[in-house]
């Protein structure tokens, strides 16, 4: 069926933004548990939307990429971690940067669970149909956040991951990666590249997520 862009955005409103504010406070329940309390002490340790919504990246991108089609995607006010403080930070970081994918991971099988239930609703109620377009726009934004933020570029958390993983003088010199990242993030989107990279990822976990429920 096709959707008015009025109902793309109910539809794909709450999946979009507990999406990206929720991978962010992952990153700050982390961080608290492995000693470092900067987010808890700014207030960002929190489940609530509005400590974590950037106008920009949680609003205006997902309504403009929602517009034009393409991989919806977007980004929350980023959590402050000083890795300094964790007990181990160099262990410590690969939990902290792995917790922001895994709370969407959890977040797409909860969507899938809506699915789920839209499909078990008696023929003809008003819930079966939002619901089940509701859960794949959840399993669809959440497979996306994963995979892309699981590319072993820096400041991505694939590549926090990546550096914590790597012998400290490796770590050291792709850690010095960083301030470029966003830089090769958005060359990559642009030339096109990154589509053909990121496209087979999201679709495998789309289907595993939904072989979950059996559909």
């Amino acid at each position: 069926m096709e959707l008015t862009l009025i109902q793309k955005i109910a539809i794909y409103a709450l999946p979009v933004i507990f999406a990206i504010t929720l991978h962010e406070a992952a990153h700050g329940y982390a961080a608290k548990h492995f000693g470092d309390t900067t987010a808890y002490m700014l207030g960002r340790i929190s489940l609530n939307p509005l400590r974590h919504i950037d106008p920009v990246g949680t609003v205006l991108i997902p309504l403009v990429t929602l517009m034009l089609g393409g991989i919806l995607f977007g980004w929350a006010k980023p959590v402050p971690v000083n890795f300094g403080h964790l007990r181990n930070p160099k262990q410590d970081m690969l939990w902290v940067a792995a917790a922001g994918p895994a709370a969407n991971l959890v977040m797409a099988i909860f969507w899938a669970g809506m699915i789920k239930l839209g499909l078990s609703l008696p023929e003809g109620s008003s819930l079966a149909i939002p619901l089940i377009l509701m859960g794949k726009a959840g399993i669809g934004i959440n497979a996306v956040l994963m995979v892309l933020n699981l590319l072993p570029l820096p400041p991505l958390d694939g590549g926090r991951i990546a550096v914590s993983l790597l012998p400290p003088s490796l770590a050291y010199r792709f850690a010095s990666i960083e301030p470029y990242g966003m830089i090769i993030l958005v060359v990559l989107l642009f030339s096109g590249m990154l589509g053909p990279i990121l496209t087979p990822l999201i679709n495998l976990t789309t289907v595993a997520v939904a072989s979950i429920f059996g559909f």
